[in-house]
């Protein structure tokens, strides 16, 4: 495989503190530590992700002894489950193995646990998967690679008017990430001129899902009798939860008159493929959901790459996943850099934020904006099909 330069998520590289007095005490050995789910919600992106970071590794090491440099990396996985209580166990464990960066953690819940310990550590921590606009700080160590909430509401609320959606009824489980595409999905839709009518967001832990169902139903009824079925849409921010509230709305009509769509958390979840319940009544509500996309000029070793993941996994990386290879590289880019320019915090954010800018990586420019989180994207839409008697993902389309 060609070697080239990407960079992901949240790391950790131990080479990155006050504590260092200047370019020449850099260690030549950089671990880079990795939040992510292997095992609990969301842990497709987890899976796909960690293989990323270790493939990332071994190119840029390939890459840096070819250039005659002494720079080598490494990655420790810190598992989550998408538990924010894991999460801070995680980076506390790689704050005692004295790593500065981290690629991860997935979700908003967990990287708003997690901020304020790198706030205090000087840390670098950057993101595949966190979209919460109420994480938009500017100046501080946390970057996102994928686009936030602010990007994404507005994409979909402009598809579901496309759809000739007049109301749109939303429902979220109740953290950062979710709640924030919930509410701009909502603020979007309304601005375009239609109606939102947002549940109060459920419990993430145990949701009652009866209750849940009995709210929405309610709500749905009112506006089907004011609009028709044909114009009224249910909006679902969730994680892999998702699939057990459709298997539930599957057994009541009422559910399945109107179109569903949902958040980035449960696009190309392998729940709900494996819940027939819910994936029959996915497919039959014409269900999409956003996915960060790629651009539309590929990068010309995306291939080989998505291969090499989907080998070791099992799985096809998404936009996330790659993001989190991207992340790698930047890292290991800005780690360089810092050996001549000094590794002072401050320092070291700027450079970061300078090779981003300069980087085109698998999932195309890591462009960050004030905030340091991905400025712009696109999203490609997946829906749920049937096909030789098993349910999968399908590609629907992209949004405008």
């Amino acid at each position: 495989m060609k070697k080239f330069s990407v960079f992901i998520g949240v790391i950790f590289i131990s080479v990155l503190s006050g504590c260092q007095k200047s370019s020449t005490s850099l260690q030549e050995k950089v671990e880079i530590g990795a939040l992510l789910s292997l095992t609990g919600n969301w842990s497709s992106l987890g899976i796909t992700s960690q293989e990323a970071i270790n493939l990332a590794v071994t190119d840029v090491n390939a890459f840096m002894q070819q250039k005659g440099n002494k720079l080598s990396f490494s990655a420790t996985t810190f598992e989550t489950k998408l538990e924010t209580a894991l999460a801070k166990d995680g980076i506390n464990a790689g704050l005692a193995k004295k790593i500065k960066y981290f690629i991860g953690p997935q979700s908003s819940a967990e990287l708003a646990v997690v901020k304020p310990i790198a706030d205090a550590n000087n840390l670098i921590i950057i993101s595949q998967g966190s979209t919460a606009s109420s994480l938009a700080v500017a100046e501080d160590g946390i970057f996102r690679f994928c686009p936030g909430d602010v990007v994404e509401g507005p994409a979909l609320a402009g598809s579901m008017i496309k759809d000739g959606k007049k109301v749109v009824v939303t429902l979220s489980r109740d953290d950062e990430g979710n709640k924030g595409l919930q509410q701009s999905v909502g603020k979007a839709f309304t601005a375009l001129g239609g109606q939102t009518d947002a549940l109060t967001p459920y419990t993430a832990a145990s949701p009652n899902i009866t209750t849940l169902l009995s709210a929405l139903k309610t709500r749905l009824q009112t506006h089907i009798a004011s609009q028709g079925a044909d114009k009224v849409g249910v909006y679902l921010a969730s994680f892999d939860e998702g699939a057990d509230i459709m298997a539930q709305a599957a057994a009541d009509p009422i559910f399945s008159s109107v179109k569903w769509y949902g958040g980035d958390g449960i696009v190309l979840s392998p729940a709900l493929t494996a819940n027939a319940q819910a994936a029959a009544f996915a497919a039959s509500v014409g269900f999409i959901a956003p996915n960060f996309g790629l651009p539309a000029t590929a990068h010309p070793d995306l291939s080989a790459v998505a291969a090499a993941i989907k080998a070791k996994t099992g799985l096809e990386p998404d936009a996330y996943a790659l993001a989190a290879y991207d992340a790698v590289w930047v890292i290991a880019r800005t780690v360089e850099s810092t050996r001549s320019a000094g590794n002072d915090y401050t320092t070291v954010k700027n450079i970061f934020k300078t090779e981003s800018a300069k980087y085109f990586g698998i999932t195309g420019q890591t462009l960050l904006n004030a905030a340091g989180d991905r400025s712009s994207g696109v999203f490609d839409y997946w829906g749920i099909t049937l096909e030789a008697g098993k349910y999968k993902w399908v590609f629907r389309g992209k949004s405008a």
